[in-house]
């Protein structure tokens, strides 16, 4: 709340450089704010008296939304990738799919394993883990296992991500 929204019969005012002036009226704090062409801010109203702040409040304002925007910017946003493999996978296919994994890791960004099985496929759930926790034997150099291989369903998933420097 800003100038003549606020109600309270009394405040204690903070300065501009932050000094405290006292518990004062506020239409005195209305009028020392108007002198100064500033603005009278609340900043604690569950205080008694409530404390107001003088400051130019558009100025505060820009300045609030320019460092949400630098926050914003400095955030980096993990994302997860997916790798699919299945139980009768050819070397060189695991060779291609471990090199897109560790890309993806170097990249930042979290690898999710899922080996779906299908039809007869199924009984061979060890098989499978097996086949899962390989594959991430051979990128444990750039990431860690974040969720071991674990059996939902047809499928088996693992999560793996990335190590940091």
């Amino acid at each position: 709340m800003i100038n003549e929204q606020i109600t309270s019969p009394e405040v204690r005012l903070i300065g501009e450089n932050g000094e405290q002036l006292g518990v004062i009226s506020r239409a005195e704090a209305l009028s020392m704010a108007e002198e100064k062409q500033l603005d009278l801010v609340l900043v604690s109203g569950g205080a008694k008296p409530p404390v107001c702040k003088l400051l130019d409040y558009g100025k505060y304002k820009f300045d609030a939304i320019k460092k949400e925007k630098e926050m914003k910017k400095a955030q980096k946003v993990v994302e997860t990738k997916e790798v699919r493999l299945s139980m009768t996978i050819e070397e060189h296919d695991i060779a291609y799919r471990v090199s897109s994994a560790i890309k993806f890791l170097k990249g930042g960004d979290k690898v999710k394993v899922t080996l779906r099985m299908k039809g007869r496929e199924q009984a061979y759930v060890a098989k499978a883990i097996e086949v899962v926790k390989e594959f991430c034997a051979r990128v444990s150099e750039y990431g860690s296992l974040d969720k071991a291989p674990e059996h939902v369903g047809r499928n088996i998933f693992a999560v793996i991500s990335p190590i940091k420097k």
